[in-house]
């Protein structure tokens, strides 16, 4: 068929993870609560370092940075993927899928910088103490928090302008459960490899250049770390970097099976069981694996109950 008579769809249909109408309504309920427990969980960081000065630190300004991404993130994913599983209808415009699209790929570039942003805090922190509160002052933290803003968007911008730029003339199916660039970039009708070659040297930049920062400096903590004498000084920098480990490991191993391995966007059943670690599991994860051994959230928490129960006795 010439490229004249090539016509752009009007929508795609996004396939979900089953079509069985019970499992649907099963996946409803279990997602709503996951999306519950994500915004209330996040929502609970921020208030509790809003409330108590003793958290009005670098690494809790950083990790309200997170918190506020995931709330942004799970509101731009699970909504419509709820309201696909109650109605059993997964039509979305084009207009819409790229906004989807654009957002998911903002917040996740934007969590890539910000995790290497609090590594190379806790560097800073347990590596060079003393220079710590000139070195991470709040001008510092602003520029960190701005870069990883502004790098997510920017790279966003350029991975969803060279998608849209082709044209979209069917299959109309995507075999995802949200809009996910590589298994939608297949569906175009025309060679996509220069764009392609653009995503996965976005998803290179993107992805292992804030690895090399968090394994550089988790490198460095190590070393420091393993030469304190205290027991206890030890015990406790283990502890403060193991929680942001264990996001990294999570957050990162998923996004780089799907956006760095060969055959990018398959649109298989792996590619939905993948993104259903970094799209639902992670933002669900962050807040308790933070909060879950940490002494300075645990009283922020305490304090800020016994300020309400003594403001409800009076």
């Amino acid at each position: 068929m010439g490229a004249g008579n090539l016509t752009s769809i009007p929508e795609f249909i996004l396939v979900g993870l089953t079509n069985d109408r019970k499992t649907q309504i099963l996946l409803f309920v279990v997602i709503l609560l996951i999306y519950t427990l994500s915004i209330v969980g996040n929502a609970i960081i921020i208030l509790l370092v809003w409330a108590d000065s003793q958290l009005h630190t670098p690494m809790y300004f950083f990790l309200t940075n997170l918190a506020g991404l995931e709330i942004c993130y799970v509101t731009t994913t699970l909504p419509q993927m709820l309201f696909n599983l109650l109605t059993g209808n997964g039509a979305i415009s084009l207009a819409r899928c790229a906004i989807q699209m654009h957002m998911i790929l903002s917040l996740g570039g934007t969590e890539c910088i910000l995790l290497a942003a609090m590594a190379y805090d806790r560097y800073l922190a347990i590596c060079h103490p003393l220079l710590y509160a000139v070195l991470m002052d709040r001008w510092h933290q602003l520029q960190l928090a701005s870069t990883s803003w502004g790098g997510g968007i920017l790279l966003a911008t350029i991975n969803v302008s060279c998608t849209f730029r082709h044209l979209f003339c069917g299959p109309n199916h995507v075999n995802h459960f949200v809009c996910e660039l590589p298994v939608v970039l297949k569906l175009a009708c025309a060679d996509t490899h220069v764009t392609e070659s653009v995503v996965f040297t976005t998803a290179a930049l993107i992805l292992l250049g804030p690895l090399s920062v968090i394994l550089t400096s988790y490198g460095l903590i190590l070393s420091s770390v393993l030469k304190m004498q205290s027991t206890v000084s030890r015990r406790k920098a283990f502890s403060t970097c193991a929680s942001h480990l264990l996001v990294v490991t999570v957050f990162y191993g998923t996004v780089i099976t799907m956006y760095m391995r060969p055959g990018l966007g398959t649109a298989s059943n792996f590619d939905k069981k993948i993104a259903v670690f970094y799209i639902m599991i992670t933002p669900l994860l962050n807040p308790i694996i933070y909060t879950l051994r940490n002494k300075d959230v645990h009283g922020a928490a305490s304090k800020l109950m016994r300020r309400w129960s003594s403001e409800q006795k009076s």
